[in-house]
């Protein structure tokens, strides 16, 4: 009355374990190459980017800091801080990473120029 027929299982459905496999794997796969150049390289040639825009910055040039002010560059060195002046006679130092937007380059200053 409960006993009901055992079937031996065939050695074809043995050898599909691994293409199921696959096929299961595949649409997670296929996301994740999807949010790569969706999201992620996108990205990092924006960061890139910024990074250029940073270490280009020089003195003369007219910033926007993330805070919204907006100043020439009147100290640039290659470290982090930049000293910028925001009004006539008002200096601040920014940390470079900050900054948001070079408005205008400047023409490179000469300070070996014979007067």
């Amino acid at each position: 009355m409960f006993v009901t027929p055992a079937y031996a299982q065939d050695a074809v459905g043995a050898t599909g374990g691994m293409a199921d496999i696959f096929i299961q794997l595949m649409p997670i796969a296929l996301l994740v190459v999807i949010f790569w150049l969706l999201i992620f390289r996108p990205q990092q040639k924006r960061l890139k980017a910024q990074q250029a825009m940073l270490s280009s910055i020089r003195r003369g040039d007219t910033v926007v800091t993330t805070g919204g002010i907006v100043g020439k560059v009147t100290k640039a060195v290659d470290g982090e801080d930049l000293e910028v002046e925001v009004a006539t006679g008002v200096k601040v130092k920014v940390v470079r990473g900050m900054v948001a937007d070079v408005r205008s380059k400047s023409e490179p200053v000469n300070d070996n120029k014979p007067a």
